[in-house]
């Protein structure tokens, strides 16, 4: 995105977030100083003097968060005009960012992506295929530039919660002392494969990123330069159910791409819920109960709509449309079923050696637990339908570790030299 959109971006988000901050900090003066008040002007002796008070209290602390709040407004006013000189910037200004501006954009879609998107603003990512840190227009001729020796055989890579193209990069160096060495460039010079790296919002309903998905892989098989003979998906965390909402969209249009997939991989996916987004639930609905933190529950259960989805693995939308997000631990998943051309893998890590041991037990890799990740937890009924030789275990190491190991790369690519499905 242009520069001078981003600063707009920022700037809005600034101002709503002061603004917003500013109101919650009076809700809750305003619930604490309900209580002695209410107190004192029950007593015949304190009534009115109490009374005067509280009128006096209410209008003078109201005035201040009303006259903070118009102070950050005008601020925004002032910036809007000092940006105006950059007017709308250069639509072809696509400089790769710097990779902290680049984390930091994707946390702020992951926290909070849905708000950005309902209001335009110019920091939430948009959903597109991403080359040497760039956006990939979806025609042959770009295409070519960017992959000049495209093969009929792609593999997408599909990130997580927060995260952006740019993540799949991690640990690089460490491993192998390139910090462009993924498991896209691996599979390139290994198997043959065309790597293609989404970047999405991941602060939207997985469904809609799915839906979103399903779009754009119809638009780049149409637009590859040769006949498309296979597609991967290979999923971390969230990515990992946003490649499987994909499939089932796709399958559900009948989009042409979905014909081509033999093979998903979910690298520690949670299919069946993460506990951080559980507890945040409970949270949200405890601070509820009570007057006095209810504008606290408010931002807890601000958090996105991506996230919320993450608390019982939601694909579809019937999961979430016309429920209440915010009750208290209620699972509303429908199962969807694989795709019947492609083969499901995952892969699961733990922080001990054992995926038995009590620690792996209740933190798995330190976000998504064993059981989630092999989607074998209870009741059966729930269960994900992996078969075991389609599962991986690899111990002593957490969950962004997933994103770039020897060891996980080494599995990958023997589950890929065999045939999909189709071909079984």
């Amino acid at each position: 995105m242009p520069r001078s959109e981003q600063l707009r971006g920022l700037k809005d988000l600034l101002v709503t977030v002061l603004s917003g901050g500013v109101g919650t900090v009076a809700e809750v003066h305003g619930a604490i100083a309900r209580y002695p008040f209410a107190l004192l002007e029950r007593l015949p002796v304190t009534r009115l003097p109490a009374t005067a008070t509280r009128v006096l209290h209410d209008g003078i602390t109201q005035g201040v968060y009303w006259t903070i709040q118009g102070l950050a407004k005008g601020a925004g006013v002032a910036a809007e005009a000092a940006l105006v000189p950059l007017g709308d910037g250069d639509p072809d200004d696509e400089r790769p960012a710097p990779l902290a501006l680049d984390l930091a954009i994707g946390a702020l879609n992951g926290f909070v992506g849905d708000r950005l998107e309902q209001r335009g603003n110019g920091l939430r990512m948009r959903m597109e295929f991403r080359h040497a840190g760039r956006p990939l227009p979806l025609e042959a001729p770009a295409i070519r530039r960017a992959h000049p020796g495209a093969s009929g055989r792609l593999a997408v890579f599909v990130h997580g919660l927060t995260g952006t193209d740019a993540v799949w990069r991690f640990y690089a160096e460490e491993h192998y002392g390139d910090r462009d060495t993924t498991y896209g460039s691996l599979l390139a010079r290994d198997l043959g494969y065309t790597p293609l790296f989404l970047r999405y919002n991941s602060g939207l309903h997985i469904s809609e990123n799915g839906a979103r998905l399903d779009e754009r892989l119809a638009e780049l098989v149409r637009a590859w330069p040769v006949p498309v003979e296979e597609i991967v998906l290979v999923g971390h965390s969230m990515g990992g159910l946003v490649a499987r909402s994909a499939c089932h969209a796709g399958s559900l249009r009948a989009s042409g791409w979905v014909d081509a997939v033999r093979h998903v991989v979910c690298l520690g996916t949670p299919h069946l819920g993460a506990p951080l987004e559980k507890l945040g639930n409970v949270a949200g609905w405890a601070l509820g109960a009570l007057d006095v933190t209810r504008p606290l529950a408010r931002i807890v259960n601000g958090r996105s709509a991506g996230i919320k989805d993450l608390r019982f693995g939601y694909l579809v939308e019937e999961d979430w449309q016309g429920r209440d997000p915010d009750a208290l631990l209620e699972d509303n998943r429908q199962d969807v079923p694989f795709l019947d051309t492609a083969t499901h893998y995952f892969v699961a890590a733990t922080l001990t050696r054992s995926p038995h041991h009590p620690l792996s037990h209740l933190l798995g890799d330190t976000l998504v637990r064993y059981s989630s990740a092999t989607g074998r937890g209870a009741p059966v009924a729930r269960r994900i339908p992996f078969r075991d030789e389609h599962g991986h275990h690899v111990g002593a190491m957490h969950h962004l570790r997933l994103l770039n190991h020897p060891a996980v790369y080494a599995q990958l690519r023997g589950w890929l030299e065999r045939p999909g499905r189709l071909l079984d």
